[in-house]
């Protein structure tokens, strides 16, 4: 017995792994992590004072005059009523259009296509890229489309919102896969294995749990939209009408258009509307992107 212990072979004793630590204080990382923040503190301080600026200069022109007037040639009486109104339109028609579209395209992609189709993977890579082009390539596919539908005054609300819709829908489309992918796989099987169809799978487990991730993409996609200017000024938007939009097929023009026309006259006052209707186009996208953050930290679930 004393024979078979002595013989037994001994097993080394294990070190202890690093903590990875001593690289941290390397001449070399510690050069990049003091780079690193240095830049996101001038990028920092660079918008800070960017807002600041803007806040100051359109702060006196914060008044019921901007939301009531009309644009006009004395920046003493203009407002900012039509560009208000026309943002309305174009984000809420956009919703419309985009929104159902966009979910339906994400659900067949996600739960319904054959991954292993050649065509299905053809579709996905394009969604990918489309949703890094720049905006203004939007702005000219919905401009041949409508030149191809013979329309003549192309800038109308509908057409604002063709081009929009362009720009998010493969963003929505991304969000909302990823928000069906969220959800894990036992769901879908115990709703099959209790008789459900894959459409009452999908309709009533997969879609209510997945909304909240839903819901924060489509806010964040709209909230760009809302931004863009780029491919409505390609559809040859106004930046300076006198009246309220009142339809689809009505003229129209938005917040950063008529940001735009203000920036470019010489007169002060001017330039103080334009850095006021600034102030209330990021207090709505401040809004809306709170708005996105609140629906999923309130309503994601933790699987």
């Amino acid at each position: 017995m004393s024979t078979l212990v002595k013989d037994r072979p001994t097993v080394p004793s294990s070190r202890p792994l690093k903590t990875g630590t001593d690289g941290e204080r390397k001449l070399g990382p510690m050069i990049f992590l003091i780079l690193l923040w240095l830049s996101l503190l001038v990028a920092f301080a660079v918008l800070a004072t960017l807002l600041v600026t803007i806040l100051l200069d359109g702060w006196p022109k914060l008044t019921m005059n901007l939301f009531t007037n009309y644009p006009s040639a004395t920046p003493e009486t203009a407002g900012a009523r039509p560009a208000i109104l026309g943002s309305a339109w174009v984000i809420g028609v956009t919703a419309v259009m985009t929104l159902p579209l966009g979910i339906a395209a994400a659900v067949h992609l996600e739960e319904f296509a054959d991954k292993r189709k050649w065509f299905n993977k053809l579709i996905e890579l394009n969604v990918q890229n489309l949703a890094a082009v720049p905006s203004i390539v939007y702005g000219l596919l919905a401009l041949a489309f409508l030149s191809l539908l013979q329309v003549q005054n192309k800038n109308i609300v509908i057409g604002g919102a063709l081009a929009l819709s362009l720009l998010i829908l493969p963003v929505i489309i991304i969000s909302t896969r990823e928000g069906l992918r969220a959800v894990p796989n036992e769901i879908r099987d115990g709703s099959l294995a209790l008789g459900a169809t894959k459409w009452q799978t999908v309709w009533r487990q997969i879609l209510p749990a997945s909304v909240p991730s839903i819901a924060t993409g489509s806010i964040l996609a709209l909230s760009r939209a809302l931004g863009e200017a780029a491919p409505l000024l390609v559809l040859g938007a106004l930046v300076y009408i006198t009246f309220d939009p009142n339809g689809l097929m009505s003229g129209f023009t938005t917040l950063p258009i008529q940001i735009f026309n203000w920036t470019g006259r010489p007169q002060e006052g001017f330039h103080e509307l334009a850095a006021a209707t600034s102030v209330l186009l990021m207090g709505v996208l401040l809004l809306m992107n709170a708005l996105a953050i609140f629906i999923r930290n309130k309503y994601q679930k933790r699987w």
